[in-house]
């Protein structure tokens, strides 16, 4: 295939397979589902400064998702679709952006652009953080903006316009997802002189780096300041403290011990470096004359290294990092286009024969065997699986790994869409029940909500939270026509309830308070363990 093509075909494979996939699956709970509650009460609302979810401040989030958002739904009106498609059309602009980098980096290098993107399509974790409505796609389209303005900021001649625009991607980043966009970008940034394509003195070097962060701040002042005043104490502490260094010296949720990111790698390398090629390229490269593989190591490794002592982590918050995997291996493969993906197929073999043993009956699926109903989806995706890794096996290179990434997303995709994985973890069935109540107050037994019915019921008032039955009891007299609902179990409630839905795999209720008996007693709360 001719180079020029690479990029353009990368895009439009990841979006037409995230597109497949937003009509085969429901937003996911609890993350998807609260964030488009947070834009659909922006929209409602019409305050652009403060996000609120459930109607109360929200803080842990900036607004820039919540913004793009609601600027799809001026053009579209309130669409769930439409507002879905903002993450792949941002992770196609970030396979264009890695291109872009990569033709920086390697101007003589014919075709390496077209390499990264397909090598960034073809990791598995990107390709599914692209059909997700996060912040992690959007952060990266802010670094790899970032990463550009320093490239061009270290030519020789480069006045302050480059660092005009690092400023720039530096106040998107934090408005995307706070100051987490210093560990991706800032290392980068320091080193400059050491990645440079002209000699670049340290001290200059600082001097203008220190412009583009005065001019980060500048930019990022036009919404903080009025946020800020707007938002209250509470919500200044919380963007101000709460949301950055308070999550460096301790994590409010998702702690894990420091060696976490480092037993990830080997999946977040998926399926591309997998490939033993690349490996032994990588032992014959000379690593410290290449300036675009020692810029490559101090942005991957800068943030691995930083995200590792910080507390808090998960799998997504490395996404930033995978546009450089991605160079490494354009870079890498340059001499071996048609490596070979064997040690992936062997894994995706492996799955297929899992599958096709649980459709026979003959692996226990315990209570997630109701969730793959009807069992026959379970080997279709098996066969789509088989019949992934054998293109791959034909395509090998970067198209082999792009198709079977993409091609195993779609797949489970297709699994998800066909069976009750579907109904169960869409909050829909509930919202239904919920919504036509609105007016006469809603509830959920539950002292933590996360919005997750706000979107899909389209509600337009706070639901309220009912930790234990005696709070139950005071909110019935006070809303003797209210609907509540939470997980069976979490609450003693005096009655059962009227329907019992299945979400999330766990069993829900929906109980009426005309339903409650007269006099009902202000029952303890039964205290079982709660979903993680």
């Amino acid at each position: 295939m001719r180079s020029g093509f690479s990029v353009p075909l990368a895009m439009a494979c990841l979006l037409l397979t995230a597109a497949l996939g937003l009509a085969l699956r429901p937003l996911t709970p609890i993350d998807e589902t609260r964030y488009l509650a947070v834009a659909w009460e922006m929209y409602q609302s019409g305050n652009w400064l403060v996000p609120t979810k459930n109607f109360a401040v929200y803080s842990d989030k900036p607004p820039m998702l919540f913004w793009l958002v609601n600027l799809v739904w001026l053009v579209t009106g309130v669409s769930e679709f439409a507002a879905r498609m903002v993450g792949p059309v941002l992770g196609c602009v970030a396979l264009w952006l890695t291109s872009v980098l990569g033709r920086r980096l390697w101007p003589d290098m014919r075709g390496v652009g077209g390499d990264a993107a397909l090598a960034l399509a073809g990791l598995v974790v990107f390709a599914l953080s692209s059909s997700l409505t996060m912040f992690d796609v959007p952060l990266t389209v802010c670094v790899l903006l970032g990463l550009i303005a320093l490239s061009d900021a270290g030519q020789e001649g480069a006045g302050r316009r480059p660092w005009v625009i690092f400023g720039l991607a530096i106040a998107l980043g934090v408005l995307t997802k706070g100051p987490v966009i210093l560990f991706h970008l800032l290392p980068a940034a320091i080193l400059l002189p050491l990645w440079s394509a002209a000699p670049l003195a340290w001290g200059r070097s600082l001097k203008n780096l220190g412009f583009g962060m005065l001019v980060g701040l500048g930019l990022l002042a036009l919404w903080l300041v009025p946020a800020a005043t707007l938002g209250g104490s509470e919500y200044r502490t919380a963007i101000l403290w709460h949301q950055s260094a308070g999550r460096v010296a301790g994590s409010f949720a998702h702690a894990r011990p420091w060696w976490f990111f480092a037993i990830l790698l080997p999946v977040l390398a998926f399926p591309l470096f997998w490939a033993p090629a690349l490996w032994r390229s990588a032992l014959r490269q000379p690593w410290r004359a290449d300036r675009g593989l020692r810029l490559c190591l101090i942005w991957a490794g800068a943030a691995l290294v930083l995200f590792s002592l910080t507390s808090g982590k998960q799998t997504h918050y490395l996404v930033p990092e995978l546009p450089a995997l991605a160079l490494i291996a354009a870079r890498l493969g340059r001499e071996i286009a048609r490596f070979s993906l064997l040690p992936a197929i062997v894994i995706a073999a492996v799955a297929v024969v899992v599958a096709v043993l649980a459709t026979l009956g003959l692996v226990p699926l315990g209570r997630n065997e109701a969730l793959v109903a009807p069992r026959t989806a379970l080997l279709i995706w098996a066969l789509s699986i088989a019949a992934v890794a054998f293109l791959t096996l034909r395509l090998r290179g970067f198209m082999g790994a792009m198709v079977l990434s993409l091609g195993a997303l779609l797949a489970t995709n297709l699994l998800i869409g066909t069976t009750r994985l579907h109904d169960v973890y869409s909050t829909t069935p509930i919202a239904e029940k919920l919504a036509p109540h609105e007016a006469d107050g809603l509830a959920i037994l539950d002292g933590d909500y996360h919005a997750q019915f706000n979107f899909a019921g389209r509600l337009t008032r706070p639901v309220a939270l009912l930790p234990d039955a005696a709070a139950v009891k005071a909110w019935v007299t006070a809303h003797p026509r209210g609907v509540m609902t939470g997980q069976i179990g979490l609450v003693d409630m005096p009655w059962p309830p009227r329907e019992t839905i299945l979400f999330r795999n766990r069993d829900w209720g929906i109980w009426f308070a005309a339903d409650a008996p007269t006099g009902a007693p202000a029952n303890t709360p039964a205290a079982p363990a709660k979903e993680p």
